[in-house]
């Protein structure tokens, strides 16, 4: 006995310190890969010495001889801090994660690959101009550099995830580049999944489904089974529900996925400091690393500062020396769904416009981590590439012998939207800018714009020319073998939608259509509940400064509550007997009296906006449950237009409120108090009876996610950053929902970059991103910037070389080869 316990003693220690030595193993060779910003290195494809001067924040301001010089060292900054990153989202981009990730990563990249995502970049390579072509491959040749220093070095493969994932770094490839801005287009559109939405909108309640999304002063829509006689209403397969969120980061950026922002500029005669002030906060999907990234270039006609999309050499929103420059992607109406009738006996054959026509065709194989290699077959039809019915809920809105194809301005070769774009960051004004986006195709923007002159927005991107007899607008799926639903052809936005000297001196866009006519562009521009919160904010004060700019950039207070309180809970409000302490009743009057009281501000602080949001997902959920069954469960956004509708009685719309199995005709009052019960129970079983020690932000807590490794138990810890925020899905300051599970209210979109430029004082421009400048978990950069970003704060923004040099952290040289 004594000399068994001896052993397992030794047995024991050998093992913690097997342990401790595997475990200093991982950790220096995850160390390895950390950049050393202070090296000096010898690369090839330079012209001359290039300086990268990093602050104290990790912003690199490159210096060089020549512009090639300069995005080469663009691209090798990019590589030295996001290296994993730029080769996901080149993966996803080309239809290649299942490569690393296995089998679940399969959908995503069938998807790109019936997109063609890289085959059209490949194929608009040589429709950029002459000196784009240059900044793209100098831009490859840095990323490859320094892949070749790691190689050198034996830096540890370049990030700790390849050695989890350990598949070879291919060189990048201007093309790669051209994919990703490809990939953005695709992420930034939610078109697709609209015309899904509003088809089975329309098979589960044929009479008033479109009650939920339709536009004011909007045409009534066909019947979708009118169009499709075989089409019935299904519910999609889901397995164990719906698709986890991580899943559909798997490439940091997802079709469809959708995308918004905000951009405002005001005029020099609008701000206290006499320059024009210009604020912009793109909003993406939150991971870890963060989509942008923050990089200063000195150009030969001048400085841009801003931020950048590892893989794209441009600054898509910033500042050079006289213009500053903000995105908003527009919900222009650039896809359309057809429904393709297959020939009956001959799959390989669809109806046509002139007939029974051949599918154009080709084979593509698809490599997968730890399972045999799938060959897929894909088709194509006059109106563009077929999405099988496992894509995008096809499935529920497909009749059988029927398949679906998509119509997509970006789905096209000869795209010069990079151009465009590296146009738009060289401009030194607004005309410039305003003629340099003309070559924009997609993603379609909003570009806010301002200058010593004044401040002005352009609505750039291509837009579809549809024929005055499309069935559905391009609003819903359509027959595609019906000539008059087919495109004619691609036009450039409206003259009419660019304004560069706006008379009160104020531009303002948050994806709500602007003024004009634009909703006729498209039929999901939002409901304009956060334009007008913004417009009011800007407009209120006759002079702004920076801090009143930043101040409307976070500002958390919903217009949707304000709006949506007063009507759902009119004849609620203090209208019962005192109840007794302890009681649902009471419950429900003290949770209405503090709702009355209080303004609207999504604080995290607060129990208000917890109980407005657990009430309008309860409602909306009642409202709709017994009308479309199953369908409700893929409502995961709240439809306030749709609830003003039915509160108000709009065309009769009150009749949701009557629950269609009971035999008694419901109220509206007596849903929305069954509803505001329900959610008070919901929420008493989280966190107790006391209403007043309830906080927002217990449960709407940002999810910065690793696509890569953030469901990896232990790892998850480290490399996920989790954080309560304010605001909601309808303030200024975005923060979106998941909408599904336990926790719907989790923050899982919003401004991942925030960016407010003063052109009175550059050097007082400021900007943040939602987690830090590296994407290397064990760097001090990693997350070094998310709690600023909670808060609301900043980082200054510089373009004076002198003052990068005193903050310097670090100074990369790069010496050219041979010298």
């Amino acid at each position: 006995m004594v000399t068994l316990f001896r052993w397992l003693v030794r047995l024991t220690v050998g093992l913690i310190f097997l342990t401790i030595a595997l475990v200093v193993l991982t950790w220096y060779f995850a160390i390895r890969s950390l950049p050393d910003y202070d090296g000096s290195y010898v690369v090839e494809g330079i012209s001359a010495p290039v300086e990268i001067v990093r602050t104290t924040e990790d912003v690199p301001h490159v210096f060089g001889k020549t512009d090639r010089d300069v995005f080469f060292a663009l691209g090798l900054a990019h590589a030295q801090d996001r290296l994993f990153q730029l080769t996901v989202l080149r993966r996803a981009a080309q239809g290649r994660l299942a490569e690393i990730y296995g089998p679940g990563a399969l959908a995503a990249d069938d998807l790109a690959r019936r997109l063609g995502l890289y085959r059209n970049a490949r194929a608009s390579l040589q429709a950029q101009d002459p000196e784009v072509l240059e900044a793209l491959q100098a831009y490859a040749e840095g990323v490859n550099a320094w892949i070749g220093q790691i190689n050198l070095g034996a830096r540890g493969r370049g990030a700790p995830e390849f050695f989890l994932y350990p598949e070879d770094i291919a060189y990048w490839e201007p093309a790669d580049s051209l994919a990703i801005l490809k990939l953005l287009a695709a992420s930034s559109s939610v078109q697709m999944r609209r015309e899904v939405l509003r088809a089975r909108l329309s098979l589960a309640a044929p009479d008033r489904g479109q009650d939920l999304v339709a536009m004011r002063g909007e045409p009534a829509l066909p019947a979708y089974a009118g169009l499709f006689p075989g089409a019935r209403f299904a519910a999609p397969d889901r397995g164990a529900g719906p698709q986890d969120w991580t899943a559909t980061l798997a490439g940091y950026l997802a079709p469809a996925a959708g995308a918004s922002a905000n951009g405002f500029a005001a005029a020099a005669e609008r701000t206290a400091a006499g320059g024009a002030l210009l604020a912009n906060d793109p909003q993406f999907a939150l991971t870890a690393p963060g989509l942008w990234y923050l990089a200063r270039i000195e150009l030969q006609s001048g400085g841009v500062i801003g931020g950048t999309i590892p893989g794209i050499p441009a600054v898509l929103s910033g500042r050079n020396t006289g213009l500053a420059w903000g995105i908003t992607p527009a919900q222009i109406d650039d896809q359309d769904l057809y429904v393709e009738e297959v020939q009956p006996g001959d799959p390989n054959r669809y109806r046509g416009a002139q007939g029974w026509t051949a599918f154009a065709t080709r084979r593509e194989t698809l490599r997968v981590r730890g399972g045999e290699p799938r060959t897929i077959t894909l088709r194509e039809t006059e109106n563009g590439p077929v999405i099988p019915a496992a894509h995008l809920d096809l499935a529920a809105i497909l009749p059988g012998g029927h398949v679906a194809a998509l119509s997509w301005t970006g789905g096209y070769g000869n795209d010069r939207s990079m151009t465009a774009l590296i146009g738009l960051m060289r401009a030194p004004d607004r005309a410039s800018a305003a003629r340099a986006l003309r070559d924009l195709i997609a993603p379609a923007m909003v570009v806010t714009l301002a200058d010593g002159q004044g401040v002005g927005q352009v609505m750039a991107g291509a837009v579809p020319r549809r024929k005055a007899g499309h069935q559905t607008a391009g609003r819903m799926p359509t027959p595609g073998w019906i000539a008059a639903n087919r495109w004619e052809g691609l036009d450039p936005a409206p003259a009419a939608m660019t304004e560069l000297d706006p008379q009160n001196g104020i531009v303002a866009a948050t994806g709500a259509a602007p003024p004009g006519g634009a909703a006729g562009l498209g039929h999901d521009w939002g409901d304009g509940y956060r334009q007008d919160r913004l417009r009011h904010l800007i407009d209120s004060r006759e002079v702004h400064s920076r801090d009143s700019f930043i101040a409307a950039q976070n500002d958390i207070v919903s217009p949707v509550a304000r709006a949506l309180l007063p009507l759902v809970g009119a004849d609620l409000w203090f209208t019962d007997e005192p109840a007794a302490q302890g009681t649902p009743e009471r419950q429900r009057q003290d949770a209405l009296a503090l709702l009355a009281n209080w303004d609207g501000a999504m604080s995290e602080h607060l129990p208000e906006p917890l109980i407005y949001a657990a009430w309008m997902r309860a409602l909306q959920d009642r409202l709709v449950r017994d009308e479309l069954g199953p369908l409700a469960d893929d409502l995961t956004e709240l439809y306030p237009g749709f609830i003003d509708r039915v509160f108000r009685n709009r065309n009769g719309a009150a009749a949701w409120c009557d629950i269609r199995q009971s035999a008694p005709v419901e109220t509206c009052t007596q849903i929305a108090r069954q509803a505001l019960d329900a959610a008070l129970l919901d929420l008493g079983s989280r966190f107790g009876p006391d209403l007043a020690s309830w906080r927002w932000g217990d449960l709407h807590r940002a999810r910065h996610v690793h696509p890569a490794l953030g469901d990896m138990r232990g790892l998850s810890y480290i490399v996920n950053l989790i954080q309560p925020t304010s605001g909601g899905a309808a303030t200024v300051a975005q923060a979106g929902f998941l909408g599904h599970g336990r926790n719907p209210w989790l923050n899982v979109t919003g401004a991942a970059y925030r960016g407010v430029y003063d052109l009175a004082d550059p050097d007082s421009s400021v900007f943040i991103i939602s987690t830090g400048q590296s994407g290397h978990p064990f760097s001090r950069h990693y997350d070094d910037m998310a709690e600023l970003w909670r808060r609301g704060e900043y980082v200054g923004m510089s373009l004076d070389p002198a003052l990068a040099r005193a903050a310097a952290a670090g100074i990369t040289h790069l010496q050219p080869a041979g010298n």
